[in-house]
């Protein structure tokens, strides 16, 4: 295991503080609960798009097993890239944090630009990397946690006592979406400032101004939804897409037709009817639909409850982080968790009309390479502020002294 952070204690003589500056070996042990939450959601988000997939991937491209080997993949990129993201110290990860956001508002930005970015379902919102597909919101997500966790470190006086500290990063992350609505990607761009509110909260700023955004916020999404007719024909079959079920409302009413089918322990696995051409984006938006046909009330709990423990134990981490002194690792730490939270709280709500329709992936579930790597860094993330705090902690019990690699 790499680490960024290790610790003696008592005197340490002359001859040798050389020897003692070299790392020891450390033994540690990830969250359990964490880790087994997130890997868990990965295997079955695997095997529901094996079955969600195979009807449509043999009608398009004549191999039932096409979407599932390249979601295989995509998750074998993640783990590798979540291992590297591991691999680098928070400090490092704090010191880059702005050029990680300028990374992503530039991604956003060639998205809109005509021949760069790939359109689907009358959605730009994908960059061409020759036989893959990058999706900027994605990433951006991550990114815009990592700056605001940095920000609330280096600018903690200010974000407590002056408006002007609140108002400065939530411009910027205006900015940003203002880019994603241009794509249009509502969905994100309600997850990214939702989450990004929040971390500001927790990191000192006022609830009078939270509030006060708030309501300037639900003012703005009522003025884009009367202002949109799409968006308007949404929350309309939101409503009620009964009234339109084989046109407007025919992706809702699909996906009900499915949870009311499971019933409590589903009709099997690879049972699913509404999967063969009914259900549109069954492996990826609409995967829970699909595993709630086959696997009932039951399977969905299961689901819910394992993001549930994913997102505590997020928040736990980092209130070890704070305890110990790791600032950025703690607002890093609830900023990732709220954001994987509240993405697959909208997910899940969309999949059973309790929210209008909207193009967000169910986090380390659904098919996309975007999101699953995206969903490995975060979850590696955790786990190294996880390791980070431990080793700090284990310090501050014996009385040792720290030492933190850049």
């Amino acid at each position: 295991v790499g680490v960024s952070a290790i610790y003696r204690t008592g005197p340490v003589p002359a001859w040798g503080r050389a020897r003692a500056m070299a790392p020891p070996a450390v033994r540690w042990r990830p969250d359990p609960w964490l880790l087994s939450s997130a890997m868990l959601l990965l295997g079955l988000g695997w095997v529901m798009v094996a079955s969600a997939s195979i009807t449509l991937a043999d009608r398009r491209f004549g191999e039932p097993l096409y979407y599932l080997v390249r979601q295989s993949v995509f998750i074998g990129i993640g783990l590798s890239a979540g291992w590297f993201a591991f691999r680098a110290s928070l400090a490092r990860w704090e010191r880059w944090s702005p050029v990680f956001f300028l990374i992503g508002v530039m991604a956003l930005a060639l998205v809109l630009v005509p021949g760069l970015g790939r359109e689907v379902n009358g959605a730009m919102r994908w960059l061409r990397l020759g036989p893959v597909n990058l999706q900027p919101s994605e990433l951006m997500k991550l990114c815009a946690v990592l700056y605001t966790a940095g920000y609330i470190v280096r600018r903690a006086p200010q974000l407590r006592a002056r408006l002007s500290g609140f108002i400065k990063p939530l411009g910027l992350m205006a900015g940003v979406a203002l880019l994603l609505l241009a794509e249009p990607d509502f969905g994100a761009a309600a997850v990214l400032l939702a989450t990004v509110l929040t971390m500001l909260f927790l990191g000192g700023v006022r609830m009078w101004q939270v509030g006060l955004v708030c309501a300037l916020g639900a003012g703005l999404l009522w003025w884009l939804i009367v202002t949109s007719p799409y968006r308007l024909e949404r929350l309309t079959t939101f409503l009620n897409p009964w009234a339109d079920p084989f046109n407007s409302g025919f992706q809702l009413t699909q996906a009900l037709i499915a949870f009311g089918r499971g019933e409590w322990l589903g009709v099997g696995l690879g049972a699913s009817v509404q999967k063969l051409f009914y259900l549109p984006e069954a492996h990826t938006d609409f995967l829970l639909a699909v595993l709630a046909e086959e696997l009932g009330l039951l399977g969905v709990t299961v689901v819910v409850a394992l993001f549930g423990v994913l997102a505590w134990r997020a928040f736990a981490i980092g209130a070890r982080a704070e305890r110990v002194g790791l600032p950025f690792g703690a607002h890093l730490a609830w900023g990732l968790g709220t954001c994987i939270g509240l993405q697959a709280l909208v997910n899940i709500a969309v999949n059973m009309g309790a929210l209008p329709t909207k193009g967000l992936t169910l986090p380390l579930m659904s098919y996309g390479g975007s999101s699953i790597c995206v969903a490995c860094v975060m979850v590696a993330l955790l786990l190294r502020v996880d390791f980070e705090g431990a080793l700090a902690e284990a310090a501050d019990a014996r009385g040792g002294v720290r030492w933190r690699a850049g």
